[in-house]
């Protein structure tokens, strides 16, 4: 065979995995076969699913960052979305623990466990949220003032505010149903449902916030109702294939009564799950209340789309280490230990590659990427710095998010939990708040604790990895 043969062999092979993988196939079996074509099958859609995800924010940074009261508007979105965050927390608890139970039980060759499982877990997200888009909706206002926002920065963005909190059951629908087919090994149509809400709120947003023939221009409250709507649609398009029968998963109304024998078992490991991500989000917002009240709204706007700007980078590798999370649950329900083991080590292998090139991109280019966002010079300078100083620790985020993830796949919702506990209650936010107040660094303080905390918390997962507890959890 000549080098030119093998050539176009190994070409078609890869442009073969790739089309798979984009496509979708639930016949493969993720519990034998080749690990890296496993990852690949797993990752590509994962990541372009998070790609998509990211996209949301930046799409809404660009428009509302060229309105007239810029500062305000950023500052608005920006800390909406820390607040959105703890849905987004309850939301991946929920749909670690979803996917970590469907991919147990599509290992041991039982879809119609796995079926029940994710339905039950829709009822907990449907219960929880209701409470929390009440609360939302009602209070918007006064969650701004309580995050740092001026008084002005308020009043302009609240109505922004109201509509993400209070529609943000499609953001929870979103991420669940999502883990529910990731579970399933069907990554595809998760990576599909993202970007149809993406072109949607891509096509809505401009329209929107700035008018278009008879549709009035609505400004920041048009981005609200443009990404709201996107993700709705992205929910129905979920439902769609959930519903329609030809999956690995087949649901009947049934599985909808509540078995609360499920339900408990679910909740013991999204509890934490949740708590997990809370524990992170609370952080989070901590550090941005604390950037707004030491750098005020231009500090405050310039962190925002800082952290819009690495979000876009980092929501991809997290996608990417997802691919852990599904090969670790369905091998160790399939009695596979050590090609589990083997499945971590090639994800993080990947995650390393991916966010090393990252890191190069972000450092050296951040003035030319943050210009694009907004013309405030002042917001300018301060979100540069930010993502400069951010993404020195990439590389360690690569890592801890797929020991993170090996540990939710196989069930092991604590031990992430408690090193989350540690890495960011009892080292980031003390240490922000320090180098914030005590030796008066203001928000340049803030950004250094974020790497320092990220890189404590990688470090603390590899140890507990080898000690080898998330092998034996039973779910």
């Amino acid at each position: 065979m000549t080098e030119t043969t093998i050539q176009k062999s190994v070409f078609s092979r890869i442009f073969s995995t790739i089309k798979q993988a984009i496509k979708g196939d639930e016949s493969f079996d993720y519990t034998s076969g080749s690990i890296k074509k496993a990852v690949i099958l797993l990752a590509i859609p994962m990541v372009l699913e998070m790609l998509m995800e990211s996209v949301f924010a930046l799409v809404d940074l660009y428009f509302v960052g060229h309105l007239e009261h810029s500062s305000f508007a950023i500052q608005a979105v920006g800390l909406t979305e820390s607040v959105i965050t703890i849905v987004y927390s309850i939301a991946i608890g929920i749909s670690m623990a979803a996917t970590a139970v469907v991919a147990r039980r599509i290992g041991e060759k039982d879809p119609v466990a796995a079926a029940k499982a994710g339905m039950q877990a829709i009822i907990i997200a449907f219960a929880i949220n209701s409470v929390i888009s009440v609360f939302g909706f009602i209070y918007a206002k006064e969650i701004l003032l309580l995050m740092g926002a001026s008084v002005e920065a308020a009043e302009y963005g609240y109505r922004f505010t109201q509509i993400m909190i209070g529609g943000s059951l499609c953001v929870m629908l979103l991420f669940l149903i999502n883990g529910i087919f990731r579970g399933a090994g069907n990554a595809a149509i998760a990576m599909k449902s993202l970007w149809i809400a993406n072109i949607c709120n891509i096509i809505l947003c401009p329209v929107l916030i700035n008018g278009f023939g008879p549709i009035p221009a609505f400004g920041l409250v048009g981005a609200a109702i443009a990404t709201t709507t996107g993700r709705s649609i992205g929910v129905l398009y979920q439902l769609y294939h959930l519903f329609n029968g030809k999956g690995v998963l087949k649901i009947i109304s049934s599985y909808f009564i509540p078995d609360f024998k499920q339900i408990k078992a679910l909740v013991k490991i999204a509890a934490p799950g949740v708590l997990q991500f809370v524990i992170a989000s609370c952080s989070w917002i901590f550090l941005a209340q604390l950037v707004a009240t030491t750098g005020g709204d231009h500090g405050s706007a310039g962190y925002q789309t800082a952290l819009r700007i690495m979000m876009f980078f980092i929501l991809p590798a997290w996608g990417l280490s997802n691919a852990a999370a599904t090969l670790v649950g369905q091998n160790l329900g399939a009695k596979q230990i050590e090609r589990a083991e083997k499945s971590v080590l090639t994800t993080a292998k990947y995650n390393v590659i991916f966010m090393a090139t990252i890191m190069l991109i972000t450092f050296f280019f951040a003035k030319y990427i943050v210009s694009f966002f907004t013309y405030d010079i002042l917001i300018q300078n301060i979100a540069v710095e930010a993502l400069q100083i951010m993404s020195s620790g990439y590389i360690f985020y690569g890592i801890g998010m797929v020991l993170i993830n090996t540990f939710n796949g196989a069930g092991d919702t604590w031990t992430p939990t408690l090193v989350n506990f540690v890495g960011f209650w009892l080292l980031q936010i003390p240490l922000a708040y320090v180098l914030a107040k005590h030796f008066k660094m203001g928000p340049t303080g803030v950004f250094i604790a974020i790497p320092v905390a990220e890189t404590a918390i990688t470090l603390a997962s590899i140890v507990l990895y080898k000690k080898g507890k998330w092998k034996r959890i039973q779910v």
